[in-house]
Parts: C-alpha cells; structure tokens; sequence
C-alpha cells in the first residue's frame, strides 16, 4: 500500500549524514509516493524538492532556526521572513510549527494565519487539543493540519475537535498508541471509521536518527492500516492527503 507522508522534516542537521539523493532514497523505499516536507532552514525542503519534485510537497515553516521554536510567536520578524520565503506555487502550508493555547490571538500568529487564507494555505500546527481548536476558532476559514494529533490528546479529545472544527484535519505521526501489541486499538479504530476522511499517517524525521525508522515505522502503519475496512484504509494511507495537498491549485 502507498503513502502519503503529512510529515516529513529534512532539517540543517540531517545534511551531514543523509544527502538529498539518500533521503529521498528512503522515502521511496519506505512505499512514500508523495510527501508534505518542512525544514529548518526551509533549503533544505528546497533541496529535496529539487531532487524529487514528484514526491515533495513543500511546506513552510516560521523557524529560521531551532532557536525561533520556543518565541516565534512573539516575534514580528517571524512575519517578515515567512512572507519573503513563501513562493506562490511551491509551497503548500505553513508549519509544523509549535503554539500553546493563547498564541492564537497573538499578531504574529494571527498575520500568518491571514496570509495562509489569503494564500489558500494549510496551517500545520504542533498543539494540544486545547490550541489547537483555538486555532481552528480564530477564522474558519482557517485550514488546520494537527500534527501528531495532538501527540499525546486522547482519541476521545481528538474526537471531540474533530467534531466541533470541521476546518481540522489529523496526521498521525509518532502515535504508536494506535496500535496495542499487534492490535489496532478499539478507541483508534472507532474514530477512523467515525472521521474516515479527516486522517492521514506521517513519521515526524525531526532529528537525523529518526530518518533510520521512516521505513520500518510504516512497516508498522501497514499493520493497522490492514485492519480497517479497505476503503478507509486506502483514504488514510493516501487518499486525504491526495485530495487536500496534492491536487492542482
């Protein structure tokens, strides 16, 4: 079964051991046909993606550097750089970046969040159930990728966002809670079929080690993916992120 990755980073300090040739490699081993691709700086994005247009879908995010994680929020330049960076065209979205619950309403924030509408952007957001809905809250016409789905949010309270923000939609990389042993987890398996075209799988490469797992990592996904309906199996493995990132603007 193809992939398609929602999240993928090729950052500053994975140059050294995995060229563009050899990180792409992997993908294609790992059965990725496409993939949303960030990085830190975004060059490293734009090297892949001149490598491998066919499978880079790029996307933006507002770090300059991994000193930019913990106060871009707060940071007018953060504006500046994203709207000189952005090329109309190549790139799909803005993020994965990080907010805590009340960046949201902050005017950095918010000035990206009006450029990815007026870009018709997604906003690839690394948040909690509870940032992450103020997210979707602050415009609805807002396009929310949540990363991890939370990361560590329960199924019941990535329900609960799902249901109340129509303008979400989920990727699920590093949520080996998925699966239990060898078993799709009733709660997961439930919330697939309740929200079949709001999910798609991911690994998360931020940092050079995790690049020795892309391959094995969905050797995993396969596991659960087998396990749902086919049809819904075959929307989560591709199909959402097909029809949301890399159909013709």
């Amino acid at each position: 079964m193809e992939l398609f990755d929602a999240h993928i980073h090729y950052s500053q300090d994975a140059w050294p051991q995995y060229s563009p040739e050899r990180a792409v490699e992997i993908l294609r081993a790992a059965g990725i046909r496409k993939a949303l691709v960030s990085s830190t700086p975004d060059s490293g994005t734009q090297r892949l993606y001149a490598v491998a247009p066919d499978l880079v879908v790029p996307m933006l995010r507002p770090y300059r550097s991994r000193d930019d994680i913990g106060a871009w929020t707060r940071d007018p330049t953060v504006v500046a750089y994203v709207q000189g960076t952005f090329r109309r065209g190549v790139h799909r979205g803005i993020g994965e970046f990080h907010i805590v619950p009340g960046d949201s309403a902050t005017p950095v924030v918010r000035a990206l969040v009006a450029l990815a509408i007026r870009e018709d952007l997604w906003l690839h957001a690394h948040a909690d159930e509870h940032a992450v809905a103020e997210l979707a809250r602050s415009d609805r016409q807002a396009k929310v990728l949540w990363a991890h789905a939370g990361l560590s949010s329960t199924p019941d309270a990535v329900r609960a966002v799902l249901d109340a923000h129509p303008n979400v939609v989920a990727e699920l990389a590093l949520r080996g809670d998925v699966m239990l042993g060898q078993t799709i987890d009733p709660a997961w398996r439930d919330l697939f079929l309740r929200h079949p075209d709001r999910f798609m799988v991911g690994t998360d490469t931020w940092v050079p080690s995790r690049w020795t797992d892309v391959v094995s990592g969905h050797e995993r996904t396969r596991a659960w993916l087998a396990q749902l309906p086919p049809e819904v199996a075959a929307r989560i493995a591709s199909g959402n992120a097909e029809r949301l990132f890399a159909t013709p603007r």
